[in-house]
């Protein structure tokens, strides 16, 4: 076993100051990357209980004040605000001359490209947005997961280099997003993770109400593996009886959900439809199929296929 050590990013000489404004679950996780990488945080904002938990656990001895002190005191500046927040807050910075010309502005938004930075670039700062691909639990395992993380990267040409840098030097893989593909961008991540935390959740409240008594050990073999192959095949992966066809199993789902979970109907009825949908143009669902399914999902299971799924 090798015994190498990895060097002590205090005994190198740190290259920026570190601040950020809105101690969230991400920025202090960034700054804590950042802070591996030989960079040195100097200050923190946060108002809440919890923000300031979060930077007394990754940014001990890092001084909480207020945005403008932070602006005064770094070089490179994190705005990890949530993304409505954003634009009153980089214009109000820049209106009361807190931005200083050369200082590195980043903000953590997928929404945004750096366009909303303009207010900051006027006054003489370099604009960049890195938003990691990544949910934060704003607990130390948000700095290892950074490492081989995806990074959304938006910035002026000139200073493309300078942002995916920032972005290696975190352990993260930059991804270039163009600044009006920002939001198609965020859009998708946010079905992805998003969505898939509220159906994991329901999932595991009816496997539950179903009787079981450990539906976190259930679902995480069979999860896992639904997400490996959707990685790997796509739309190949699908499975199930909406991909089957099997129009008298769904009716009878419908009856059930309606009966114990009525507040998850809506959902699986829109996703047993997506999911027909895209079997039908991939040739999983045979069209003879098709037309009793999709009979079931238009009537939100009302007929009669459900006795027959359930006799089956």
């Amino acid at each position: 076993m090798s015994t190498s050590q990895q060097p002590d990013p205090r005994d190198r000489p740190a290259r920026l100051t570190v601040g950020v404004v809105g101690a969230g679950r991400v920025g202090p996780a960034l700054a804590a990357s950042l802070q591996l990488a030989g960079h040195r945080p100097v200050a923190a904002s946060g108002v809440s209980d919890a923000s300031r938990r979060r930077a007394a656990l990754l940014l001990p001895d890092v001084p909480l004040v207020t945005p403008a002190e932070v602006l005064q005191r770094a070089d490179l500046v994190l705005l990890t605000v949530p993304d409505d927040a954003l634009p009153d807050l980089v214009e109000g910075l820049a209106r009361t001359g807190a931005v200083r010309p050369g200082q590195l502005i980043v903000h953590s938004s997928g929404r945004y490209g750096a366009k909303v930075l303009d207010p900051a670039l006027r006054a003489g700062a370099l604009p960049l947005a890195l938003h990691p691909a990544m949910t934060f639990t704003g607990t130390p395992v948000d700095v290892q997961r950074l490492a081989g993380c995806s990074f959304g990267v938006t910035a002026p040409e000139e200073l493309r280099l300078a942002a995916e840098a920032l972005v290696i030097e975190m352990g993260g893989e930059p991804e270039w997003i163009a600044e009006d593909m920002r939001p198609l961008y965020h859009a998708a991540l946010a079905l992805g993770a998003n969505h898939l935390v509220t159906l994991v959740a329901q999932s595991m409240e009816l496997l539950r109400a179903a009787g079981v008594e450990a539906p976190d050990r259930m679902l995480g073999p069979l999860l896992g593996a639904a997400l490996d192959n959707a990685l790997r095949s796509g739309d190949a992966a699908l499975t199930g009886p909406v991909a089957r066809g099997d129009a008298g199993t769904v009716a009878a789902h419908v009856d059930q959900l309606r009966r114990h979970a009525p507040q998850t109907v809506a959902g699986y009825l829109a996703m047993a439809r997506a999911t027909a949908d895209r079997a039908l143009a991939h040739g999983l669902l045979k069209p003879e199929l098709a037309e009793d399914l999709l009979g079931v999902l238009a009537d939100g299971g009302h007929g009669t296929h459900g006795t027959e799924g359930a006799a089956g």
